[in-house]
């Protein structure tokens, strides 16, 4: 549990250090970028199936404008794998670089089966939130349950084994991560909670990054080279 707790800590130590606040800015940027074309999409497809005049027509766009609101918040976890992989490797460097400065150079999965992970991962995660998203519309508690069990997971799993597959081949990263899984799932779950929060969702690509790289180097058997 003490590993758990230094991986979600230690991150905000960083927040003002000039190699990792480069990475955050990105991230959050891109965050920023791709939960406001979520809430543009949404929106565009509110109005295009309100139509109408009239009170009943104005009570469905506000009823359609929240539940839009709640989809592009329930999106937006897939496209956060997504972003965080694009700095996955400059957040993971930073963390290293201030806190396991003994580390050899990282050299594990190629680019592109890293690349191929992350899209796969993503789509994935994508496609089943598509799925349940009627679910979560009808039934909000219900949904809002599902949601942050679906992002924990994926956030989780994605999260941890793409740091660690900077230095190991990816069924490695894989078996790592099912013999930590309480303490992947516990940081993912705490990531999950901030990607249900606005403003605080925007950090998470780049913070979860950070966290899990924090817990890859604090297993019982040490930092992982």
């Amino acid at each position: 549990m003490s590993a758990v707790i230094a991986s979600l800590t230690l991150p905000f130590g960083q927040v003002f250090e000039r190699g990792f606040r480069g990475p955050l800015i990105k991230g959050v940027l891109g965050a920023v970028l791709t939960l406001g074309a979520l809430i543009v999409l949404a929106g565009w497809g509110v109005e295009a199936l309100a139509g109408g005049t009239g009170w009943l027509a104005t009570a469905a766009g506000v009823l359609g404008g929240v539940a839009g609101l709640f989809a592009a918040f329930w999106l937006f976890v897939p496209f956060a794998l997504a972003i965080a992989g694009l700095f996955l490797d400059e957040t993971a460097e930073a963390v290293e670089r201030r806190h396991y400065p003994g580390l050899p150079q990282a050299r594990g999965a190629s680019l592109a089966a890293q690349g191929v992970f992350n899209v796969t991962l993503a789509l994935k995660v994508l496609a089943l939130n598509l799925v349940l998203l009627p679910v979560a519309l009808l039934l909000p508690l219900i949904g809002a349950a599902m949601l942050w069990l679906v992002a924990a997971v994926s956030l989780g799993h994605g999260l941890f084994e793409g740091v660690a597959q900077r230095r190991m081949g990816v069924a490695q990263a894989r078996l790592l991560r099912k013999r930590r899984e309480f303490s992947v799932l516990a940081v993912g779950g705490v990531m999950a909670l901030l990607a249900l929060l606005p403003f605080a969702n925007l950090l998470v690509p780049v913070l979860g990054t950070a966290a899990m790289t924090h817990l890859l180097h604090r297993g019982a058997d040490g930092p992982v080279a």
